[in-house]
């Protein structure tokens, strides 16, 4: 079977961790491990985010010089080649001999995308209520609630296409393991003559590994995060995991669109589109969600 697994960045830089590169280490040898696992019988393309890295990124350049700081496809683009690389390092330690590749990936975006005018995606470390009205006074970032502190938000256009599609289905076709897309990949803007123009803003991992995976024609999209499942009344007492379900009874929940929501839309929007399998859960339990037994599940592998 051909899958794609999306790591999400909060994953690889955990909530209530340290934000240092020995933390990321650690957590990308348990997705590599899973990762692993899987391409053992499998044609596997890795996706990730990169939220926390991003954000930190955003940070050292703008201590730099705050008056002229980087934009934001550029340490996308950064962000996507280091994480990149520290997967590659920890997938060729345990798949010896198989060949493995990072490619950095440009995905096309609206330029009149309406969340231009509206920055909802969280990057970054969490901050409490001191820190963000310094940040906000300091930097003139949007700040945005998440869980008990806040995080700066920033434009999460839709993604299009992904422009480097072909050199992704050439690269899966020879039996490597391909790492792309990372990040939602680099958001750009491709003009009437095929110009192309980085833009401001941080594209969804989830949505955009929906987009890979209908492309790749891959038969299971597997969205790995630090959750171990999709829950119903999440927040409350009565919170309960959601196994085996449907995209329309996924669909009818409200979930937090900074968080689970866009996980959820994806799986639901490529289930819908090609009637096959979609998981959500933890990074250390792929190989279950793919047997059926952990995570919330939806659609079907082939047989």
């Amino acid at each position: 079977m051909r899958l794609v697994v999306a790591l999400g960045g909060n994953a690889l830089l955990r909530r209530g961790e340290p934000l240092t590169a020995e933390a990321q280490d650690a957590n990308v040898a348990v997705a590599a491990r899973a990762i692993a696992e899987l391409a053992e019988d499998h044609d596997v393309i890795v996706t990730h985010g990169n939220g926390p890295q991003v954000g930190l990124l955003a940070l050292q350049a703008a201590a730099l010089d705050a008056e002229r700081p980087w934009p934001l496809d550029l340490l996308g683009a950064e962000s996507e080649g280091m994480i990149g690389y520290v997967i590659e390092r920890a997938l060729m330690g345990r798949l010896p001999g198989r060949p493995v590749a990072t490619l950095l990936t440009q995905v096309e975006v609206a330029a009149d995308d309406p969340a231009f005018a509206n920055p909802t995606k969280p990057i970054g470390p969490v901050y409490d209520a001191e820190a963000r009205a310094r940040i906000e006074a300091s930097r003139g970032w949007p700040m945005a609630p998440d869980g008990a502190g806040w995080r700066r938000v920033v434009p999460s256009p839709a993604p299009i296409r992904i422009l480097e599609i072909l050199t992704i289905r050439h690269l899966v076709s020879e039996g490597i393991v391909v790492i792309c897309a990372g990040g939602g990949g680099i958001p750009v803007v491709v003009g009437p003559h095929g110009t192309v123009h980085g833009v401001e803003a941080v594209i969804d991992k989830d949505r955009t590994a929906a987009l890979l995976a209908r492309d790749v024609g891959a038969d299971g999209l597997l969205l790995l995060t630090d959750v171990d499942a999709v829950y119903r009344d999440w927040g409350t007492e009565a919170r309960r995991p959601i196994g085996e379900t449907t995209a329309d009874e996924l669909a009818a929940l409200a979930l937090d669109p900074g968080s689970m929501g866009p996980k959820v839309q994806a799986a639901c929007e490529f289930v819908s589109e090609t009637g096959n399998f979609a998981g959500i859960g933890r990074l250390a339990d792929a190989g279950a969600i793919l047997a059926g037994k952990a995570g919330t599940r939806l659609g079907r592998l082939p047989t």
